[in-house]
């Protein structure tokens, strides 16, 4: 069932692999930031480059969380039964598999 939809998914062009590549943007520079002294302080511009670099962990880290609330949230996944490694894997790839549906539905639906 899992190929099944991986190939659909392929298809449609909405399949992500490992190590696709993560946006990577150019940090620009501050523009006239300077001090009493004339000179540019280095603290601020620092500040604003890690406050944007935490903005894209943000993002990451949120596209990276979303299937999992899906799971939660739409197949009512919050706890794990102890049934053995094999029935919650089975179960667990089912339900993925949906979930990557789920997040497609939009697109097949338009296809």
């Amino acid at each position: 069932m899992l190929a099944l939809v991986n190939e659909i998914l392929t298809e449609k062009g909405l399949m992500l692999k490992p190590g696709s590549a993560v946006d990577a943007t150019l940090i620009a520079a501050p523009g006239s930031t300077k001090n009493g002294s004339g000179t540019r302080d280095l603290s601020d511009s620092l500040d604003a480059i890690y406050d944007q670099i935490e903005r894209l962990k943000a993002g990451n880290r949120a596209k990276v969380e979303h299937p999992f609330r899906i799971l939660k949230r739409q197949f009512g996944y919050l706890k794990t039964r102890y049934r053995g490694l094999m029935k919650n894997t089975a179960q667990i790839t089912t339900l993925f598999a949906l979930g990557n549906l789920w997040m497609a539905r939009r697109a097949l639906r338009k296809a």
